[in-house]
């Protein structure tokens, strides 16, 4: 983790990591699988989650920070779905999939979670 993140949320870094994870990942995919269309759409998917995520931190109100993590929560199931792509056509191994898609499903379970709380206390 960068120096400049020490100050971010637990979901703010963890998406940051993942977002390193799937630029290696894309990196490995083009230079050593010269795989190029799935790998593009992880990359952009994978790295838009944290955009999101640091967008919410100046959400202009309620309704907007839930709007940035209901888009954050929809680029990890797409990138979820990338990944299993990568793995099924054997783009990547079983081991490398498991590894990057426990990360990836904690994101779900995390940004699902600050969704339906953050709902809830809005109709407070």
């Amino acid at each position: 983790m960068d120096t400049t993140m020490k100050n971010d949320s637990i979901v703010m870094v963890k998406a940051y990591d993942f977002a390193l994870r799937i630029i290696k990942a894309y990196k490995f995919l083009n230079k050593e699988q010269r795989e190029f269309v799935l790998s593009k759409q992880m990359l952009r998917s994978g790295t838009a989650i944290g955009a999101l995520i640091k967008e919410g931190e100046h959400a202009q109100s309620k309704a907007d920070f839930i709007n940035k993590m209901n888009v954050a929560l929809k680029e990890a199931n797409e990138t979820e779905y990338w990944l299993m792509l990568l793995k099924d056509s054997e783009y990547i191994d079983e081991k490398c999939f498991l590894s990057i898609h426990s990360d990836c499903s904690e994101l779900i379970r995390i940004l699902a979670s600050i969704v339906k709380t953050t709902k809830q206390n809005n109709k407070n």
